[in-house]
């Protein structure tokens, strides 16, 4: 069976000395990994096109076990990342992410129209990454069905107060009269931060980066989103452990 679709490519893999191997987050069936010949061959059409972040209209065979890109044309290459090495780790990170939470055999233009925007809004430099990371890793958590209950205090209905508090492991607050110490990781928010992490889960898409916030509150909201994510998946990610060392 062949289909067309545009995808983006986020993983690649060198097979023998002419082919690879890709993943790329499409966007009529999600996450495939699927063969590219002859294109580590730099005159080959299919070389640019199939490199990492890049992301392409790409003509598929799909057989009984595997996945063919048989043609492939570049939409957009975000060239601006590669060579700047945090933001590239930071969107070999996104990728990373992609591969754990993006679905598979199924449609998902709007898991790809979320990666694509975090892509160019770190790549023009229109919003800074501490601010399209925690959006990113929140809302995609949300969209692959592992939203968490910001609405309120998980003991007493509160729903904002001076200091509540964020428990990755459940993904619920409680408020300050409620918390009770009893090993559970807990991250304390203000008010501005609290906001902010409803806004990551809550907000409609248009307005999903539309929000400013200190950098002490931007600390804050990555922490929560990093240990969301490590908890709710269960995995130290490794392009995570990098970035981190690079900033």
């Amino acid at each position: 069976m062949k289909f067309r679709t545009d995808g983006l490519i986020i993983k690649e893999q060198n097979i023998g000395e002419q082919d690879k191997l890709v993943f790329a987050l499409t966007k009529s069936n999600g996450v495939i990994k699927a063969f590219v010949r002859g294109a580590k061959n730099i005159k080959n059409q299919k070389c640019a096109s199939t490199s990492l972040l890049s992301y392409s209209r790409l003509t598929i065979y799909k057989g009984r076990d595997s996945y063919i890109i048989g043609e492939a044309r570049t939409i957009r290459i975000f060239s601006k990342l590669r060579s700047d090495i945090r933001k590239m780790c930071l969107a070999q990170y996104f990728c990373e992410l992609a591969l754990t939470i993006c679905p598979r055999e199924q449609k998902s233009d709007a898991f790809l129209s979320l990666m694509l925007n975090s892509l160019y809004l770190l790549s023009e430099d229109k919003r800074v990454a501490d601010l399209i990371k925690p959006c990113f890793e929140m809302r995609l958590a949300s969209m692959a069905g592992y939203m968490p209950d910001l609405r309120m205090c998980r003991g007493c209905g509160e729903y904002f107060a001076d200091t509540m508090y964020f428990l990755p492991h459940s993904g619920m607050l409680t408020c300050a009269d409620c918390y009770v110490k009893n090993g559970e990781t807990a991250i304390p928010l203000n008010p501005s931060a609290l906001t902010a992490l409803r806004h990551t889960v809550y907000a409609d898409d248009d307005k999903l980066f539309s929000f400013a916030l200190s950098q002490k509150g931007l600390n804050i909201l990555n922490q929560a989103s990093e240990s969301y994510l490590k908890y709710r998946f269960e995995k130290d990610f490794k392009t995570l452990t990098f970035y981190k060392t690079i900033i």
